[in-house]
């Protein structure tokens, strides 16, 4: 009983080990990759408009209704202390270090991030991938790298609409439906946010993201089963790791950032 206990940890270990052992050479490799992918623009450029352009509808219509809900609720409670006026301060914060960033990463991953792995997987299934390297076309070069790339570019970009709609969002609730006077809202929101350590420090964070969420996407695609059922599992499996890598991430360059 014990040594079949033993046995089975051992074998999971091992192969746990082995994966991201596949998952560090496949990062490194597309890393090695990126000179020749971005001497071909035109590939990432498609990649961008395809998990950018078709991202940015759910990510402009998400961050207005999350500067509604930060107008309302900062009002509600800045009016307490008698600081109604911060209201612009408190959005703008709110939305460029941490909202924007975050939850743009984390619908990137429900959608482009899905897209991705499907798309993966689905030319693994239909042995499109084998075909390539049968042809000596380098699958990683050619369909991964510039995917990758996209992702990277595309997201700190729909992090940037996300957070410009939601302090618009947060004006319209609170100046225009509330009354808070526009001159304190735009004026406390000017002097407060720091373009770099705040504006820069959200960038930096979006752009980590958008490394994480597409190499995970790309990642389950590359190595999903060839079936049916492989490729719906990776792409449950890409927006359920992608999320809470997105979330022990920001922890851990939040805590960074403010520490220096």
């Amino acid at each position: 009983m014990i040594n079949n206990l033993l046995g089975a940890l051992g074998a999971s270990t091992r192969q746990m080990l082995a994966d991201w052992g596949f998952a560090a050479r496949l990062f490194f490799k597309l890393l090695g990759m990126s000179g020749a992918a971005l001497r071909r623009f035109a590939l990432v450029r498609d990649q961008v408009h395809f998990l950018g352009n078709y991202s940015l509808a759910i990510i402009t219509v998400s961050g207005l209704f999350v500067g509604f809900v930060l107008g309302l609720q900062g009002y509600y409670t800045l009016q307490r202390y008698g600081s109604a006026e911060a209201l612009g301060l408190l959005v703008a914060l709110s939305l460029v270090r941490e909202l924007g960033p975050v939850v743009a990463a984390l619908l990137f991953a429900g959608r482009a991030g899905a897209s991705l792995t499907a798309e993966i997987g689905l030319m693994r299934a239909g042995e499109q991938l084998t075909a390539l390297e049968m042809m000596a076309v380098d699958p990683i070069q050619r369909i991964l790298a510039p995917r990758f790339w996209g992702g990277i570019i595309a997201l700190p970009l729909l992090a940037a609409v996300f957070s410009a709609v939601g302090i618009l969002g947060g004006y319209v609730v609170g100046v225009l439906l509330i009354g808070v006077d526009a001159g304190s809202f735009w004026s406390q929101m000017q002097g407060g946010v720091d373009v770099f350590k705040d504006v820069g420090n959200g960038i930096i964070k979006s752009v980590v993201f958008g490394v994480a969420v597409t190499f995970i996407a790309l990642l389950q695609g590359y190595v999903a089963k060839p079936t049916p059922e492989g490729v719906a599992s990776a792409t449950t499996r890409s927006v359920v790791v992608s999320s809470l890598s997105v979330l022990g991430l920001d922890f851990i360059l939040t805590a960074m950032m403010f520490s220096i």
